[in-house]
């Protein structure tokens, strides 16, 4: 299979040779116009951009193929996340790329800012020589507050030690713990402001942090304090900070990213004691080729199916090496998958239940996994990791955690029950041989042991001596060869549930002469692929 990737940006030379080496990759690059994109896009099972204009559901909806989305960058801004979950695209950005260059970008506008670098250069430039005037303050000794402890922020408290500042940061999402190595005491942001010399953010644009500075925080801050944004324009409220520039309370401001860019009518263009930029944090020729090669790479792996890191709309565990989650996932998209044959009437209801010290932090993912088995067989490629949760919603399943679902006794344990309607339900449980293969492990009351691959042939029969020399002697008189043969019984002489591997399928005749044999109380043939 061949993926077409639409490219809307520009990347480096390595990053196009790359992905004109990969021999199931067809790239198209255009221009960066909206208009020439969505024009692009009805063939392409990828799309590369940055921000110059919004992905927006009218970009997403002409994406009839459209896997993945990937934004060569950290931020997200102008990428409708939620249109894109529901038609199951892929959104993925390059957090952490491009941390040294905007954490040492940083610093150079906080060293021009607080040694007046820009008013000195443009007035010698203009043959004035007032050094008298430029008199600036050192960085030792200040107290840096920053907004923000992520890849950049934690980068910048590595430097900022280093010119021998103390700092104070505000970061409700990381753990005291996680500051020690970088000499940084973690408070909340009123007392980040109040205390802070210097005020830098490195924080993303979220509902909670848009505006997060505006007339109320901003009148916190230390009087004469300066601020610095390399990470994003809208988490000011520009007029707020303009103001506040302009009645010195804040006495300078440096800012390389605007709410609007380009900031046509930003309130800071022109004044005096602010130093703005053209976003140019990441403007290395590092970081671009760390960027475009991360990106690149990404979106190749994801539609091979063999990676997904950061993908900001899939259900895997940060940090969590997929490669380690891929087996759990295959086994509950499997008990998913053999739920929706063998359940007899509509489910209704999905109970799941992970249990094992290795499924710690798993149930997102695990329970994706499994919905999307669960919905495949009638809905096909249209459901997938990203969308299956809001799929089942719209199909009226329900889906909970439980426990004492148990119908074996292993270490790890992935267990499953339906509901459906007419009040049956049934359970089915699996585990990973030598944590890579996996394995169907009960079925109701029944224990087994089979692989979910292939042709199978489940049937419940009696526990009755003769059954298999009598089932073996059918498939022989059909030329069926069987591959394996797994049968469990609740008690002795009671029903038993036999699982075939066969080589290949019945056809439709030979399946509903197998179920009228005396000894077949049920049969359902299911057909599930090799491997992932």
């Amino acid at each position: 299979m061949k993926f077409t990737i639409v490219i809307a940006t520009a990347l480096t030379e390595a990053a196009l040779n790359y992905l004109d080496s990969v021999p199931d990759v067809d790239i198209r690059i255009i221009a960066s116009e909206k208009a020439q994109v969505i024009r692009a896009l009805p063939e392409a099972d990828a799309l590369i951009t940055r921000d110059e204009f919004a992905i927006d559901a009218e970009v997403i909806d002409a994406g009839k193929r459209l896997k993945v989305i990937g934004r060569a960058g950290a931020g997200l801004t102008g990428i409708n996340v939620e249109a894109a979950t529901a038609r199951g695209v892929i959104v993925m950005n390059t957090p952490g790329a491009n941390a040294i260059s905007t954490a040492e970008y940083t610093f150079a506008l906080m060293l021009a800012l607080v040694r007046q670098i820009i008013p000195a250069h443009q007035e010698l430039s203009r043959s004035m020589w007032a050094r008298q005037s430029h008199t600036g303050i050192e960085l030792y000794g200040k107290t840096l507050g920053l907004i923000g402890l992520g890849r950049v922020g934690r980068q910048v408290a590595i430097r900022a030690a280093a010119f021998g500042m103390d700092v104070l940061a505000f970061d409700p999402y990381v753990a005291e713990a996680q500051t020690t190595d970088l000499r940084v005491k973690l408070v909340g942001l009123d007392e980040v402001l109040g205390r802070s010399d210097l005020v830098s953010l490195h924080c993303a644009v979220t509902p909670e942090t848009y505006h997060l500075l505006n007339d109320e925080t901003l009148a916190l801050i230390k009087p004469g304090a300066r601020l610095i944004n390399a990470a994003h324009g809208s988490i000011i409220d520009e007029k707020a900070l303009a103001e506040a520039l302009k009645t010195g309370r804040i006495a300078a401001a440096a800012v390389d990213v605007f709410g609007h860019e380009p900031p046509l009518d930003s309130p800071l263009i022109g004044l005096p004691n602010v130093i703005h930029t053209p976003h140019m944090g990441d403007a290395t020729i590092e970081a671009q080729h760390d960027l475009s090669m991360q990106i690149v790479r990404q979106v190749v792996d994801a539609l091979r199916g063999t990676d997904y890191r950061n993908a900001v709309n899939m259900p895997f565990i940060p940090g969590r090496d997929f490669e380690a989650i891929a087996p759990y996932m295959l086994l509950a998209e499997r008990i998913g998958t053999l739920h929706h044959h063998l359940a007899r009437g509509r489910i209704r209801r999905v109970a799941v239940e992970y249990k094992g010290e290795e499924l710690d932090g798993m149930v997102k993912p695990l329970t994706v996994a499994l919905l999307k088995g669960l919905l495949s067989p009638v809905l096909g490629d249209s459901v997938n990791y990203i969308n299956a949760p809001l799929v089942a919603m719209e199909r009226g399943i329900h889906v909970t955690q439980t426990k004492g679902l148990d119908v074996a006794d292993y270490t790890h344990l992935v267990s499953c029950q339906t509901h459906w309607e007419g009040s049956g339900q049934q359970v089915i449980s699996g585990a990973l041989f030598n944590q890579r293969e996996p394995r169907i492990v009960g079925i109701n009351s029944y224990r087994t042991d089979f692989v979910p691959a292939g042709v199978l042939l489940i049937f419940g029969s009696y526990d009755k001596p003769g059954v298999i020399g009598r089932v073996g002697t059918h498939m022989a008189s059909l030329g069926m060869n069987i591959g394996a043969w797994r049968t469990g019984r609740a008690e002795k002489g009671g029903q038993t549930l036999t699982v075939l591997t066969l080589d290949l399928p019945l056809t439709e005749a030979q399946l509903e002469e197998f179920r009228k044999l005396e000894m077949v109380r049920h049969a359902t043939q299911i057909i599930l692929p090799e491997g992932r």
